[in-house]
């Protein structure tokens, strides 16, 4: 999925201002109950920048809460919905633009009754300017939008600018955790993310980066990716005062 951009090369956008949607472009049609939760629990859950204090994290949410953590471009939210309910002193912000997705996420989120996510449908650099320094214990990027073509390489989430916001807003040894198929991409993140003074790779033996960390929850464009025959590398990076 994208996460710096209102539109993407994998799914349909949404419009969105003041907070709310106000129209699906593409995709499947939303069913009556996800439309439902689109008009009235989507509004209780958004994270309204011009008026949430990033400042105190235990305000955001609706449970008390030890550290947030930031899940850029969620998809379906099946890996987010998953660490919020493993780790319910955490404070979850999820950033998605796509209509669908937040559409699937708010049904699991009144399914479990889940009080420590807030939910963001704006651009993901918006947020991490938003955002307090030190103010994450983790951000993850979990196959985002490649972008392919040479032209586009720019809408690229990972860029040394976005890497400098992320160095700001993460605690001394937070992590910044990166899961992709697309070779390109991947090799992409590391040069980005080696070259900063800010984060070092963890990976110590292949089977670090081969395999997803203990406890993961695989998306289903994950599983698409694996069945159709293309291998995920998972990268973390964890962030060191320079």
């Amino acid at each position: 999925m994208s996460a710096n951009d209102t539109t993407s090369s994998r799914g349909q956008n949404i419009e969105h201002g003041h907070g709310s949607f106000f129209g699906r472009r593409k995709g499947h049609k939303l069913r009556n109950h996800q439309a439902d939760l689109i008009e009235n629990l989507l509004p209780h859950l958004a994270l309204d920048l011009a008026q949430a204090d990033a400042s105190d994290p235990g305000a955001l949410f609706q449970a008390p809460v030890d550290e947030m953590r930031l899940e850029i471009g969620f998809g379906g939210g099946e890996h987010l919905i998953a660490e919020a309910l493993a780790f319910p002193r955490t404070g979850f912000i999820g950033c998605e633009p796509y209509v669908n997705g937040m559409a699937k996420i708010l049904t699991q989120i009144e399914a479990h009754n889940i009080a420590n996510i807030r939910l963001f449908a704006g651009d993901a650099a918006e947020l991490l300017a938003w955002a307090q320094p030190s103010s994450f214990a983790r951000i993850d990027l979990i196959h985002p939008d490649p972008w392919p073509k040479r032209r586009h390489w720019k809408r690229r989430f990972v860029q040394d600018a976005t890497i400098a916001e992320m160095s700001r807003i993460l605690k001394s040894d937070g992590e910044f955790r990166f899961v992709c198929d697309i070779d390109d991409y991947c090799a992409w993140t590391l040069m980005h993310m080696q070259r900063s003074a800010d984060f070092i790779w963890t990976a110590e033996r292949a089977s670090d980066w081969q395999r997803p960390w203990p406890h993961y929850t695989m998306t289903r464009y994950g599983r698409k990716a694996d069945r159709e025959g293309r291998k995920a590398a998972y990268l973390t990076f964890r962030h060191v005062n320079s």
